[in-house]
């Protein structure tokens, strides 16, 4: 599974936030790294500089021969924005996954 990270404007991607996101998708990789060709982390801060809860991290996983999914979150800072955003993305993907075996198996 390959990973994607597109920092935005006001989003500096250092090396500590491309381990922080590589680290928090492993249980996604580990679940579900079979079915999925790659993710996307977009990054963006919405208020720049005035501060408050605006950095907003979204999660694109591509489904092999499927639409892609995406899970967001809006966060005072980047890292907790990627671990909100990889939790959602593990639970949509989970979801998705068990409709496909719940159908394959009646």
């Amino acid at each position: 599974m390959e990973l994607i990270i597109n920092p935005g404007d006001g989003v500096h991607l250092s090396d500590a936030l491309r381990e922080h996101v590589q680290h928090k998708l492993e249980p996604v990789e580990r679940k579900h790294g079979e079915r999925v060709t790659r993710i996307e982390a977009h990054f963006k801060d919405d208020n720049g500089d005035k501060g408050g809860r605006d950095v907003h991290c979204v999660l694109e996983a591509h489904p092999q021969g499927r639409q892609p999914l995406v899970a967001e979150a809006v966060a005072e800072d980047a890292y907790t924005a990627a671990h909100q955003a990889a939790g959602k993305l593990d639970r949509s993907l989970a979801h998705h996954f068990g409709k496909d075996d719940r159908v394959r198996r009646h």
